[in-house]
């Protein structure tokens, strides 16, 4: 396990390519978001997506969320049309989660029956500069222990407490709101708020 402290606000481009190389073999992350610390790894390594699930007790019909670094990188994965796209510029980059339909690009052990994909794009540096140097979505899904009752991780000392082995980096990002993000599906253009969480629903759904 490869400890490493990042800075929120900038974080150092030679800590990100460390876990990005680490990422990139095959390593699972905890890392932070702009909500809760999460497990991460990359998109289509399908022993390290397994591995998260074991992580967490996960069967396959929980499904998992990608990371990307900004609203032109989702339609290579989403179908998003001119009224998801308009509605997630108002609340992107931010503590939210939109489901929509996937395409092609997203590997099929992420999908289940519906074909639907749930996208993140988080108010965070540390995600966004790990995305950006992976090049391609970063799984994730909140950090939650199997034994944890619902509740993510608080730190990262708490994660690697809870993991003490499966964890390849942690990357420390500070302080977080430690609530989940809000998730809204937008599939046929119509707004279902499935879990409020930190980011408000007045304005999404109005």
């Amino acid at each position: 396990m490869v400890p490493l402290i990042l800075n929120p606000n900038h974080p150092e481009p030679r800590k990100i390519a460390h876990a990005v190389q680490i990422i990139e073999r095959g390593g699972v992350a905890l890392y932070p978001t702009d909500t809760v610390y999460a497990l991460g790894c990359s998109m289509d390594d399908k022993k390290a997506v397994e591995r998260i699930r074991r992580l967490k007790q996960m069967d396959d019909k929980h499904q998992l969320a990608m990371i990307c670094p900004d609203l032109s990188n989702i339609a290579r994965y989403a179908i998003v049309t001119d009224f998801a796209y308009r509605l997630m510029r108002r609340i992107l980059p931010g503590p939210y989660t939109v489901v929509l339909t996937a395409t092609r690009e997203v590997p099929k052990l992420l999908l289940d029956k519906r074909r639907t994909i749930g996208i993140r794009v988080p108010a965070s540096p540390i995600s966004e500069a790990l995305v950006r140097a992976l090049g391609k979505p970063l799984l994730t899904t909140s950090a939650v222990p199997p034994d944890g009752e619902g509740a993510p991780v608080m730190d990262v000392a708490e994660g690697k407490e809870a993991w003490p082995h499966g964890l390849d980096v942690t990357i420390d990002g500070g302080l977080l709101p430690n609530e989940p993000s809000t998730v809204i599906s937008l599939i046929n253009d119509e707004i279902e708020v499935l879990r409020e969480g930190l980011g408000p629903v007045d304005g999404v759904v109005a």
